[in-house]
């Protein structure tokens, strides 16, 4: 099962500035979201424009969901940074079918049609989860050059002990030499099709004893596709921070510095969230106060799961009675489930 990518897109909207100026050097970035993740994705867009003003880009935003609303937050930015903004509305009912968790939505599986769709007239394209916050440069990724097999360029996860956990789970030895999170990608379009990548990975995952095995859906997929066949990039371009590390006691420490380029917020609490109010969501704020939304309250949490963590960074921060409050607002959530 795939969809015929002449129809997967049902509209098409231009919300690109007059101003724009077209570069055969335009860096193409792309991103895949349902409307839980518009607010994050204009933010994302910002801090990119934000941090590169000496690079021409192009902005393609594939949702199942998009409204006037949305539509004049997203034109107001491409005037504002006189950039191209093009949104793409995506029929979704087969992607419905697939797997997913409360923390990932059928919409994870958007990079398959974007890839498929732009493969017939651009030759690469970057990824980007709509959690991930640039402050930094991204003029290195126009220098990346692909041999002959490779489909990618992405970040590598974790450690070599992590890999080797990946590669027998989804039983591919070769992941054991790295595995990669999908968040952040720079494909090769030419050979991403070559290798039919799209079709294969809706193959896979309408095999039970394939699905059984997975436990991140289309990134265990691509690393199942596309291992040994991509060029690892420095962690600075998908340094991954979950804000629910800040409830840890003994916390990690905070892999975000001053040569980090692209911050993903991995994890439930994303920054847009208004109980994210810790100094490593600074990044996001200096981009929301720089685009449209600056003047949009942060979002508040109506599901069970996001009232859940709610109330335990309230306590956290020391908001006692608003995290009982909010704790109480979870529990009815729970009971009328």
């Amino acid at each position: 099962m795939f969809f015929d990518k002449q129809n997967a897109v049902i509209k098409q909207i231009d919300l690109s500035s007059s101003d724009v100026i077209d570069s055969s050097d335009s860096l193409h970035i792309s991103y895949g979201i349902d409307r839980n993740f518009l607010y994050g994705c204009g933010i994302s867009i910002a801090s990119i424009l934000k941090n590169n003003s000496n690079i021409s880009f192009s902005f393609h935003v594939f949702t199942d969901y998009f409204d006037e609303e949305q539509s004049q937050l997203f034109h107001d930015l491409a005037l504002q940074y006189k950039t191209s903004i093009q949104i793409y509305v995506v029929d979704c009912e087969q992607l419905k079918s697939l797997p997913s968790t409360k923390n990932w939505s059928y919409a994870t599986y958007f990079r398959f049609i974007i890839a498929d769709y732009f493969s017939d007239h651009l030759e690469r394209l970057i990824y980007m989860d709509a959690d991930i916050m640039c402050q930094g440069s991204l003029k290195e990724l126009l220098d990346i050059k692909f041999d002959q097999n490779e489909i990618a360029a992405v970040v590598p996860e974790r450690d070599s002990v992590w890999w080797k956990k990946r590669a027998d789970a989804l039983s591919i030895p070769s992941i054991a030499t790295g595995y990669f999170n999908a968040g952040f990608l720079v494909i090769n379009l030419v050979n991403w099709a070559k290798d039919n990548i799209s079709t294969k990975a809706m193959a896979l995952l309408s095999q039970e004893e394939v699905k059984a095995k997975l436990s991140y859906l289309d990134q265990d997929i691509l690393n199942m596709l596309l291992t040994e066949k991509v060029i690892y990039l420095d962690q600075k371009y998908n340094t991954q921070y979950s804000l629910n590390y800040e409830l840890q006691k003994g916390k990690k420490e905070n892999p975000i510095t001053e040569n980090t380029i692209l911050i993903h917020y991995i994890g439930p609490t994303k920054p847009w969230h208004e109980w994210a109010n810790y100094a490593t969501s600074q990044p996001f704020i200096d981009a929301k106060n720089a685009s449209p939304w600056k003047n949009i309250p942060l979002l508040k949490a109506k599901s069970s799961n996001h009232l859940r963590y709610c109330a335990k960074h309230q306590t956290n921060q020391g908001l006692y009675c608003q995290g009982i409050k909010t704790h109480f607002q979870y529990f009815l959530a729970k009971l009328n489930k």
